[in-house]
């Protein structure tokens, strides 16, 4: 074991691994209530219940697609990174594709697995790396703060903190309201342990607010912490249902957009967790093909479990800070994920009040990029501008993309810097074009 994970060329132990493995596990576990709370849509009164994902099904479908992806991700590219389904993809997911577009969520999950599939076979022809040069890096920072907009702005409704107005679209809420209260509390005490460096604040914040939501009793008691494993028969096999729904255009710019917003979750994960566990070689991933089809297999394991796109976390820094080095890792942070499916009852207690803190602290860490966009480029400051000031505006992560990958072509050309442009970038452009075109 120790031979194949290279301890001894990477200087580490059983005993950094587990604890590595064990830190971002806790780092992440969020995710496990968060997202079916997101995808099962609970904070949206009046739905009907065909178009809810059933969340008990969500929870085990996340579980099992983040053990899975995450022992693969340690056993064949041997890093000490873990997945789950990606925060901003889940999002998009809900509020866009079958909130906003009124897509059956069976249908969004087989564009979910048509995506993995793509990237799966992308990553093996080198051809994903090629795409992923093509994209100018202002535009990729912007789609990632914007992103981080958007689930802020989706935290701040489900709390009751931002509402509808009539008059000037939105207002703030009644913060008299004892959910609203419990909500703020989550952002304030999520907010110190984070300013204090706790490991797996976000997840400690959650755990911290819902025990304050059963204290007050905003939240009822569980009956009992520890249950049998909730059916998966739901939403298992669901994405092959309705797999002829994906041939669309609206369909083709929600695959695009899982596929891109993947793209580069997974690059830049990957990249900044093997700088700081001093993995890369002369500036190189080594094994880049194989963690790449790794988080690719994620996706489509996914799909088919029932869950919006798996992708690499960048919560894993959290793991290699306490010591993770190798792969080995990985599998501690996997065996952890099948364990939490016996929590399932748990579920009861992560009410909106208590996820929305989650959704505002990672969205404040998503908009770290913006300092790193050319602004005093007007050429590249209006569409990323655009991309980012969309997604929370009009509802639809998509929608921002589109409109980024139209201005800029047009800023560039302008400017007369047409040659910096990828064909690639001309190729989105009309796709995008023809995108507003077909949905007015």
């Amino acid at each position: 074991m120790k031979k194949y994970f290279q301890f001894d060329e990477l200087g580490t132990t059983y005993r950094r691994e587990i604890i590595g493995g064990i830190t971002t596990f806790l780092s992440m576990a969020y995710i496990l209530f968060v997202n079916p709370s997101i995808l099962s849509l609970s904070d949206v009164p009046d739905l009907p219940a065909e178009l809810r994902m059933d969340a008990n099904a969500v929870f085990v479908a996340t579980a099992l697609a983040a053990a899975l992806g995450t022992f693969i991700m340690g056993v064949v590219a041997k890093y000490p990174v873990a997945l789950a389904p990606g925060m901003g993809l889940n999002a998009f997911f809900a509020y866009s594709v079958v909130l906003g577009m009124g897509i059956a969520w069976q249908t969004a999950l087989s564009g979910v697995l048509v995506s993995g599939i793509v990237l799966v076979l992308l990553t093996l022809t080198r051809i994903r790396e090629k795409i992923i040069d093509a994209i100018p890096q202002n535009l990729k920072l912007a789609v990632g703060a914007g992103i981080g907009l958007f689930i802020t702005f989706v935290g701040l409704k489900n709390a009751g903190i931002v509402i509808g107005d009539p008059a000037t679209l939105v207002a703030l809420g009644d913060l008299t309201n004892g959910n609203t209260l419990l909500a703020i509390f989550g952002v304030v005490i999520t907010v110190i342990l984070m300013v204090r460096n706790i490991n797996g604040a976000v997840f400690v914040g959650m755990v911290i607010t819902a025990i304050v939501g059963m204290v007050t009793n905003l939240i009822d008691e569980p009956d009992k912490i520890v249950s049998h494993v909730p059916s998966l028969a739901p939403t298992f096999g669901a994405a092959f249902t309705h797999f002829g729904d994906v041939f669309t255009t609206d369909m083709l710019v929600v695959i695009l957009t899982f596929m891109f917003v993947d793209f580069f979750d997974t690059a830049g994960t990957l990249v900044g967790v093997a700088n700081q566990a001093g993995i890369m070689k002369n500036n190189k991933l080594p094994r880049a093909g194989r963690a790449l089809v790794s988080d690719s297999t994620g996706t489509v394991i996914g799909a088919i479990l029932g869950t919006s796109s798996t992708t690499s976390y960048v919560e894993s820094t959290a793991g290699v800070a306490a010591g993770a080095r190798s792969g080995f890792a990985s599998v501690v942070t996997a065996i952890l994920f099948v364990l939490a499916l016996f929590f399932s009852p748990l579920l009861g207690v992560v009410t909106p009040a208590v996820t929305s803190p989650a959704l505002i602290i990672v969205g404040v860490l998503m908009v770290a990029t913006l300092g790193d966009i050319e602004w005093k480029k007007f050429e590249i400051a209006v569409p990323a501008f655009l991309t980012i000031v969309t997604m929370p505006l009009t509802y639809s992560i998509a929608t921002g993309i589109a409109i980024g990958f139209i201005f800029y072509p047009i800023t560039m050309m302008v400017k007369g810097k047409a040659k910096e442009i990828h064909p690639i970038m001309y190729g989105l452009f009309v796709i995008f074009i023809l995108y507003f075109i077909f949905l007015a």
